[in-house]
């Protein structure tokens, strides 16, 4: 990144009467500036969409100075280090005459880890980093480990990291947070799987995405750990091709490996201490193939911090799951109402589809973010009966699967998704809301449709 020598002698230096811009009022901005506050910082926060009221309120009552509506230029450009809003990216005008003015331009991620000694473990990967985020922080959590959790999940890191003194922080990093780090480094980093995401981001070149997710073992050193999925096709190219300094540890569900994490008929062995894990598949809380991936990188990484391994077995066996992702909603009329509304990408939803064991009728659609559908194909193919379109702009999704499958139906809401599904699915089959897309057409976010669409079906 520019101007990395600029940051780190600002940060060597002593932080009060220094200027830091907050870009973005959200969750990550709010965190930065209560932070940037609390060592001394004038404060600045600029967002020029309307501040929820729930975070203007925050920064009414820490006396923080912000402006919405609006980017004030002479406000800004007179920073010392600007912290902006993963949201925000770096294409844009403002930013780019930051970096030609030599204003260090940094994430959120970067700017906390500055100020904790903890150990951090960071998680990534186009699907499964949540679940696997939340199944490590239960695990951690059970064993007595001092541990927080943060990033593109709850409370912000800079806010925990004001607020809060944990030992150990586990952090869920999506690319764009991974973008805006300078010296940012996990102990352990977890790199779930790579598949085509929010290529309208990274200028629809995927190579640029796994290029960004890959940031998460830029600033490793030999005494790191990077765990990594050794099925993905996409992650072993770069690893044959570029370098890493932490030390590899692979999982798999495809092959026997002499360290890692791999399946033995329905076992999954870990084998990276003197002190093998072995666990029956059907021991797991979580189900399906991925999910046993997620388990196998969760469990590395608490053993790895000397995490015992009976620990690991209960967590893994008592794990509740994540809300929006494969979550059973409602049984009607023997109708299985399933919502997967965290699915935003075509491999999440491919991972859904594979679970299933009953005819489905399938909820899809929103905001195409460049999906190629032809992985779901052979999936459709088998299990789907009727599609529901949810989203604005359906036509990509028609062409796509207009041959194979004889029922699709246009909706403009969850509720109307609801009882068109309770008209088309039969007692046996299963109502699968997995949209593959983005939901910023209909809904404030994956949450808001996962919600809207839950009580919809409770209310058939």
């Amino acid at each position: 990144m520019k101007n990395q020598d600029t940051f780190k002698k600002l940060v060597a230096a002593t932080t009060v009467g220094r200027r830091l811009v907050v870009l973005g009022g959200g969750e990550s901005g709010v965190g930065a500036a209560l932070l940037g506050k609390q060592k001394g910082y004038e404060v600045f926060v600029s967002d020029n969409r309307q501040i929820s009221k729930k975070y203007s309120d925050v920064l009414l009552q820490h006396q923080i100075i912000f402006e919405e509506k609006n980017h004030t230029e002479s406000k800004i450009f007179n920073a010392d280090v600007v912290v902006k809003s993963p949201g925000i990216p770096d294409t844009v005008t403002l930013v780019q005459q930051l970096n030609k003015k030599a204003i260090p331009v940094i994430s959120e991620i970067e700017f906390a880890a500055l100020y904790t000694e903890a150990n951090l473990i960071g998680i990534t990967g186009s699907n499964g980093k949540t679940t696997t985020t939340l199944l490590l922080h239960h695990i951690f959590k059970n064993a007595g480990v001092n541990v927080g959790m943060a990033g593109n999940i709850g409370d912000s890191f800079a806010l925990q990291v004001a607020e809060e003194s944990h030992e150990n922080y586990v952090l869920e990093l999506s690319s764009f947070q991974l973008d805006g780090i300078v010296d940012f480094n996990c102990h352990i980093a977890i790199l779930t799987n790579i598949t085509p995401d929010h290529l309208d981001r990274y200028d629809d070149d995927f190579n640029k995405y796994i290029a960004s997710k890959f940031r998460i073992t830029k600033n490793q050193t030999a005494t790191d750990y990077l765990i990594y999925d050794a099925d993905d096709s996409a992650i072993n190219m770069w690893l044959k091709e570029n370098k890493t300094n932490a030390k590899l540890v692979p999982f798999s569900i495809e092959k026997k490996l002499e360290y890692g994490a791999f399946l033995d008929s329905n076992n999954i062995i870990i084998n990276i201490t003197k002190d093998t894990i072995t666990m029956s598949i059907s021991a797991l809380s979580i189900k399906g193939k991925h999910n046993t991936k997620n388990a196998m990188a969760a469990a590395m990484a608490a053993q790895l911090l000397k995490v015992r391994k009976q620990n690991i077995k209960e967590s893994l066996e008592d794990f509740e799951g994540v809300e929006h992702r494969l979550e059973y909603v409602a049984k009607i009329k023997g109708v299985q109402y399933i919502n997967d509304s965290k699915a935003t990408n075509v491999n999440a939803t491919f991972y859904a589809l594979e679970c299933m064991d009953k005819t489905v009728v399938w909820i899809v659609g929103g905001v195409d973010k460049g999906n190629d559908y032809n992985d779901l194909l052979p999936l459709v193919r088998e299990k789907v009966k009727a599609i529901v379109c949810l989203g604005l702009d359906n036509e990509k999704i028609k062409r796509a699967f207009g041959n194979i499958v004889d029922i699709i139906v246009e909706t403009a809401g969850a509720e109307e998704a609801a009882k068109v599904c309770y008209k088309l699915a039969e007692k046996g089959e299963v109502v699968l809301l997995s949209p593959a897309c983005a939901s910023f057409d209909l809904f404030e976010s994956y949450e808001d449709r996962g919600c809207k669409y839950k009580t919809a079906v409770r209310g058939l």
